[in-house]
């Protein structure tokens, strides 16, 4: 009877491992055999036994937020996180303003996340006047460059420069923050204590003719603008 051939010690060296693995393999549970490799919306990646949609789902809910830019970026894609961090965008407006209307027109057109502050009283015109120097809308700042005016041209370079993409890249579910007053307005029962009493006018005389008013001039305070700002 012939016998098998016997193995070398080179052969058993190399088949040790082999053996060790297997052995150890068998050893573990089925459970712990496999490991998902997880990369978050930040490029950071993790390692976890289970999927990433179990790991999501089993995740601890966000704490809830105060509504604001920094808020509504936070679920912006990575990218478009990283250029709003390094050159936000402010946008400055005030109602009845049409080249403003054509400024938040293209940003949003863009998908820009932007913040809006609107310019209403004379308190925000003074705050605008120290900002930019002037009164004048729309005003915007991309990082620290600021817009003047509305020119679509010169608003698009600034915004190509800074990395935006020229297309909206914001997920569906982006909430754009509302717009808030450039500056705290007083509380109404101090405003109405300080404003002085108005006389009540006098009666015509039957037959006389009131003298008409003169047009205000361009940036000039009115009821309809008490700002005086120019568009």
């Amino acid at each position: 009877m012939q016998s098998s051939p016997s193995l070398g010690r080179g052969a058993l060296r190399h088949l040790m491992p082999c053996l060790a693995l297997a052995c150890l393999t068998a050893a573990l549970p089925a459970g712990a055999q496999q490991v998902y490799r997880i990369v978050g919306p930040d490029g950071k990646v993790t390692f976890s036994d289970r999927p990433a949609q179990s790991a999501q789902q089993q995740a601890a809910p966000a704490a809830p937020s105060v509504a604001g830019t920094a808020d509504s970026n936070a679920n912006l894609p990575y990218a478009l996180r990283q250029i709003a961090g390094r050159f936000p965008v402010t946008l400055y407006t005030s109602s009845d303003c049409a080249p403003c209307d054509s400024a938040r027109q293209l940003l949003q057109s863009r998908g820009i996340p932007y913040a809006e502050r609107l310019v209403q009283t004379e308190a925000d015109a003074a705050a605008l006047q120290k900002l930019s120097g002037q009164n004048s809308l729309p005003f915007a700042t991309v990082g620290k460059q600021f817009l003047s005016g509305f020119s679509s041209s010169e608003w698009t370079q600034y915004l190509d420069a800074a990395g935006y993409p020229a297309t909206s890249q914001l997920p569906a579910q982006y909430k754009r923050p509302s717009a808030q007053p450039l500056t705290t307005p007083a509380p109404a029962a101090s405003a109405a204590a300080s404003a002085p009493a108005v006389a009540p006018a006098a009666a015509e005389a039957p037959g006389s003719r009131r003298t008409p008013m003169p047009a205000p001039a361009p940036g000039a305070r009115t009821n309809d603008n008490p700002a005086g700002l120019s568009f």
